[in-house]
């Protein structure tokens, strides 16, 4: 058993701070039914002689050939693969994955360093959310989807942390970039403060690798049981609205095979007031990756771990929004040892 509970942070308001949640997704298999499948061989031609008549198909059920399978489950891929599929999207700024039922990412990582932060060759003024065409029409979010939804288009990779080439930027303003989030309150403040945080340890560290995406998270209902519920927008509703969200902090001290920082935090997709420290949002990796479903640091050794939060002073620094458009960076976090954040433990 893992010495830590799956816990993450949920709860109706972040003000009342991040309540823990546990849940294990299981997927059930439905088996079809047998069906009935041949086999054709047909022999190639030669330049001699042309090509032979294709023999009689030959029944799986036919019990003249007593080492054949009676079915043939796989046969299905001749009509298509079913899927999951993933729609892995590279472009300048970031590389992502898409989930096709809630028409959002599953996760979008990108890489910040002193110097990416600091140049300035790109400008928002001249970028436009898009469409994002290379997912299927029937699968991708819509601008249309968002139009009067009470959400923002929320960037995971944030458009501040690709100045750098105005190709990056525009890169960021693509549908597959966005979730709907929570605005005032929350993506145009904590939110935006948390990124904020990213780029500052790019003061202390020279390279900065930072993985986020969306979570559908299951709170306890009345009734004592966990269920999952969350809303949907769109005409007609298309896509999901997360419950939480998540980043996954990678801090690389710059050698190779060096030490890395490692931070995983969940955020509710709520407004959380701007008092709420950061670290009571830090949570095991293990615990998101039990709630997610994907692996972020599988092949990490734990003898090049460090905590991320151990390193350097974890907190948010407040800055209005307005001025937050005209500048990027903020005074670098402090190394030092802030008290361990509380995380429930069996």
């Amino acid at each position: 058993m893992s010495k830590f509970t799956l816990a993450l942070v949920a709860g109706a308001s972040a003000a009342v701070g991040a309540a823990t949640t546990a849940a294990i997704y299981g997927i059930s298999k439905r088996q079809l039914p047998d069906e009935t499948h041949t086999i054709t061989a047909i022999p190639s031609p030669t330049r001699a002689s042309p090509a032979a008549p294709a023999p009689l198909p030959v029944r799986r059920d036919d019990p003249s050939h007593p080492l054949l399978p009676p079915v043939d489950p796989s046969g299905v891929f001749q009509y298509g693969f079913p899927g999951p599929i993933n729609d892995l999207r590279s472009a300048a700024s970031l590389t992502s994955a898409f989930d096709r039922a809630k028409r959002n990412p599953h996760w979008v990582a990108e890489h910040i360093t002193p110097a990416s932060v600091l140049l300035r060759n790109g400008d928002r003024r001249h970028s436009v959310f898009t469409e994002d065409d290379s997912i299927p029409e029937k699968f991708r979010g819509k601008l249309k989807d968002y139009f009067r939804s009470g959400y923002d288009r929320g960037h995971q990779v944030p458009a501040a942390d690709a100045k750098w080439s105005q190709e990056a930027m525009d890169s960021t303003f693509a549908l597959s970039n966005m979730c709907p989030q929570v605005g005032d309150g929350f993506n145009r403040d904590y939110w935006a403060h948390f990124e904020d945080f990213c780029r500052r340890l790019t003061s202390f560290y020279p390279s900065v690798r930072i993985v986020t995406g969306p979570l559908y998270l299951p709170k306890r209902d009345f009734d004592g049981k966990w269920r999952v519920s969350y809303e949907v927008i769109g005409h007609p509703p298309n896509i999901a609205v997360p419950t939480h969200f998540y980043k996954v902090i990678f801090a690389e001290d710059g050698r190779v095979g060096g030490n890395v920082s490692l931070g995983a935090f969940v955020l509710p997709n709520d407004v959380i007031h701007n008092d709420k420290p950061l670290k009571d949002f830090e949570v095991p990796v293990e615990a998101l990756e039990r709630a997610s479903g994907l692996e972020f640091a599988g092949l990490l050794p734990p003898a090049r771990r460090k905590r991320l939060c151990q390193e350097v002073n974890c907190s948010v620094i407040v800055k209005e929004y307005a001025e937050r458009q005209k500048t990027m960076m903020s005074p670098p976090p402090t190394k030092g040892s802030p008290p361990a954040t509380t995380i429930t433990q069996r």
